[in-house]
């Protein structure tokens, strides 16, 4: 088994495939190791001086903060950041890709707004935390009572719950954001209605969100308020008769075929380990630029190895236009957070507009107000979407397959090809969208996982 592998003709490490002792040989080294390694970390190929960069994947990734021999050891100890040169090279290796023009089709829900669905949900949208309470409650009613049991065709009811709406300026990017994400799940094709529960006195008001404007062009939202209504259990009650009527609309919906072209992921890198940019990101770009060539598109919701793995995602499928537009967000994303003292994230999710200290959780709300049909996530769901999670190394896989769907590993553990493995989680993402349930449907995920990114004072 070869023990360790170089990223990037002209990177000055490689990473070790398999936890190494000291006296090890490693491809591209003269010389054994002079201390252990562990898989997945960083080994010097040539001495690298204090200041220098420190290359991977082609890319920048950090500098030596002292002398580093060839054969040792990188990590904090040795690496950290500090100013140098950032040439972007924006779409230096675009290369357009041949479009496939093979007809090939997945089932899915058709909306009026002309785009398709994977699911076919019910969502309970809240504008305040004070309303979050009750919208569970009628969820949990639709269960007990066996509501949605009569609607073969919908899938469940989802209630949207957070911990923000009052106590915040009605004017500033909060809000802004807030708003924005409400109004961008309310639109996701994975629901075939929409119920807006608030609680009457709040800062995110009904009126406001919904205005004269017509959010769902299918009629499908009907919203109340707690105050309006007198109280939680005439709320409830009224909540059940609006379930009612929009579970009888989303009945109608049935699947049926749709172009490949009308599939929207999310890609989500949820928790970076030393293979992610060996295997599981590889595989996800050439899953990408499947889809992409298929006519279909992609929201790159987190890069946040800037610096790293997630070039791979971004350098083949994405055109000079969109190039441009990403590397501006992060220069924007990389002066702010300079000036604030906060740790870069690079998240140009439409959900969250700024970069700073975000959890996995917000950085992927963008992509499903965005309308994303079928993300690629983390050890957990985010309904109303499917959400498909890769395992970056087959130990991983072998004590988490409960939660994992595709096994990435075994790029490095038997030789799969990023082709092959990309082909498969293609044909994973079409099946999936047509119906098939991923690890975090089976397991009950979802419905706690949203939780807006609360910008600004809170009083």
């Amino acid at each position: 088994m070869q023990t360790a592998i170089r990223l990037n003709p002209d990177d000055n490490v490689v990473i070790a495939l398999a936890d190494l002792s000291a006296g090890d040989k490693v491809e591209g080294l003269d010389r054994p190791l002079p201390s252990a390694v562990p898989r997945g970390h960083k080994i010097a190929t040539r001495p690298i001086a204090k200041g220098e960069s420190v290359i991977r994947y082609g890319q920048v990734i950090g500098h030596a903060m002292a002398d580093i021999a060839p054969g040792e050891h990188i990590h904090v100890q040795n690496l950290g950041m500090s100013e140098h040169t950032q040439d972007y090279a924006i779409a230096s290796k675009n290369e357009p890709l041949p479009e496939i023009g093979d007809g090939r089709t997945f089932m899915g829900y058709r909306r009026a707004d002309g785009r398709v669905g994977t699911r076919n949900y019910i969502g309970i949208l809240t504008t305040v935390n004070c309303s979050g309470s009750v919208a569970r409650f009628i969820a949990e009613a639709a269960e007990k009572t066996g509501l949605i049991e009569e609607f073969p065709n919908v899938d469940g009811v989802v209630p949207i719950v957070h911990a923000t709406g009052c106590g915040m300026s009605g004017k500033d990017e909060g809000y802004a954001t807030l708003f924005r994400t409400l109004s961008g799940y309310a639109q996701n094709p994975n629901f075939g209605g929409i119920l807006l529960v608030g609680l009457g006195c709040e800062v995110m008001q009904i009126p406001s969100l919904v205005g004269e404007r017509r959010i769902r062009k299918d009629g499908m939202l009907r919203y109340m308020t707690i105050q309006h209504e007198g109280g939680t259990r005439k709320t409830i009650e009224k909540g059940l008769e609006e379930l009612r009527g929009l579970a009888e609309f989303a009945n109608r919906s049935t699947r049926a075929p749709a172009p490949v072209s009308e599939i929207m992921i999310g890609m989500q890198c949820g928790g970076s380990d030393g293979y992610s940019g060996i295997t599981a990101n590889p595989a996800l770009g050439y899953a990408s630029d499947l889809l992409v060539r298929h006519g279909g598109t992609t929201i790159l919701s987190e890069t946040p190895e800037i610096y790293g793995a997630e070039h791979l995602l971004t350098r083949r499928a994405e055109t000079r236009e969109i190039g441009e537009k990403l590397i501006e967000r992060i220069r924007w994303w990389e002066d702010y957070t300079a000036r604030n003292g906060g740790e870069m994230d690079n998240n140009p999710s439409p959900g969250n507009k700024r970069g700073g200290l975000t959890t996995i959780l917000e950085k992927s709300l963008g992509a499903v107000a965005k309308g994303g049909t079928a993300p690629l996530r983390d050890v957990y769901g985010y309904k109303p979407t499917p959400c498909i999670k890769l395992a970056t190394n087959s130990e991983m896989y072998g004590r988490m397959k409960d939660d994992m769907d595709l096994n990435c590993g075994d790029i490095v553990s038997q030789g799969v090809s990023i082709e092959d493995k990309g082909r498969e989680l293609f044909d994973l993402i079409i099946r999936v969208a047509s119906g098939e349930k991923t690890k975090s449907e089976e397991l009950g995920f979802g419905g706690a996982e949203f939780v807006p990114w609360q910008i600004g004072a809170v009083m």
